[in-house]
């Protein structure tokens, strides 16, 4: 089985300096380390260039066309039975590959994985960037076993196992190459944010497993790209969930979760100004906007993508289990 680990950079010389090391170290063994560089500006290839010139495969896009495009456009040059997508800022660990390939092996029905995600800067702690493995509620939003809304969990070991998943997170996804094409590779019209939960949606409504192993653990910075703070990330995960949840909640369930999002998104900007945050207020008005003017496009996409009820849901509503049932924890939810 032939394994490729490609990172995405833009502008990134500092994050590989600080995590390609690890990356090149404990996947040689195991897998071919590709670069794909989405028309960098700063000094970053030349660096991957002078440092891994044998163990790191550069591939060079012609634009920044963020998460989406870049990979879509490097994958294409790529000839691999599983993809890793592995964001430029993770350290990975030793052995991080072994479980997960193993379980791709033993179950040709799984076609996307990811590694338990914890945290750079709280190494006991999970990363918010799809901790230890992805959900979605009965109106689509996500959340993780280790991590709901911002409240992360510290690991001691109750996510250790391996079960199936909503959505693997993009810092670290793992997916077999087929299954990627054949439901359409990354969305680009969301540029960033949640077009791996998009994806995984589709990898779903196609009868496929997803699953989270417990036993590989990587690290993530998280941010490096664009702050939890920065107006932008409010902008496109907001309209990017909307994108979602119309290209993949079957009829006539799509309705009414629109519905009930615009009114909890409404709630949300309210919040945030009530919090002197007037940027991310703004941003959700934007957010819904872009959707409307998207609308069509995404209908359009639905009717081609769609092959399946397209409901998978373990709470009704996460928004309700957590700010008022008060339940923080994953396991609380179960």
């Amino acid at each position: 089985m032939k394994i490729a680990v490609v990172i995405l950079n833009w502008n990134g010389r500092a994050l590989l300096e600080a995590y390609l090391p690890s990356v090149v170290t404990h996947s040689q063994d195991m897998a071919r380390v590709y670069l794909a560089d989405n028309a960098s500006t700063d000094d970053s290839v030349a660096f991957c260039k002078s440092r891994f010139r044998e163990s790191v495969t550069i591939i060079q896009n012609a634009q920044n066309g963020g998460y989406a495009r870049g990979y879509n456009q490097a994958l294409k040059n790529i000839k691999a039975d599983i993809f890793v997508l592995l964001n430029s800022d993770v350290a990975v660990t030793p052995g991080w590959l072994t479980p997960v390939i193993a379980a791709f092996e033993a179950h040709p029905d799984i076609a996307a994985a990811q590694p338990k995600i914890k945290d750079v800067k709280r190494k006991d702690y999970f990363e918010y960037a799809g901790a230890a493995g992805g959900f979605l509620d009965g109106l689509g939003y996500p959340y993780c076993r280790g991590r709901i809304f911002d409240r992360c969990e510290k690991d001691t070991g109750q996510y250790d196992n391996t079960i199936d998943i909503q959505w693997a997170s993009g810092a670290c996804l793992f997916v077999r190459s087929q299954v990627f094409w054949e439901v359409g590779g990354l969305d680009e019209d969301f540029f960033a944010h949640q077009e791996e939960i998009d994806l995984c949606w589709r990898i779903k409504n196609k009868g496929h497993r997803i699953i989270a192993c417990g036993s590989s653990e990587v690290f993530h910075l998280g941010g490096a790209t664009l702050a939890a703070a920065h107006p932008k990330k409010t902008f496109y995960n907001f309209r990017n969930s909307l994108f979602a949840l119309v290209k993949n909640v079957s009829s006539p369930r799509v309705f009414f979760c629109l519905f009930l999002r615009l009114v909890l998104d409404g709630v949300a900007g309210l919040k945030f100004l009530t919090e002197g945050k007037p940027s991310h207020f703004m941003a959700i008005i934007k957010a819904h906007f872009s959707f409307y003017g998207y609308f069509l496009k995404m209908w359009h996409k639905r009717a081609q993508q769609l092959s399946s009820a397209g409901s998978y849901y373990t709470v009704n509503s996460i928004v309700v289990a957590y700010f008022i049932r008060q339940k923080k924890n994953f396991r609380d939810l179960e």
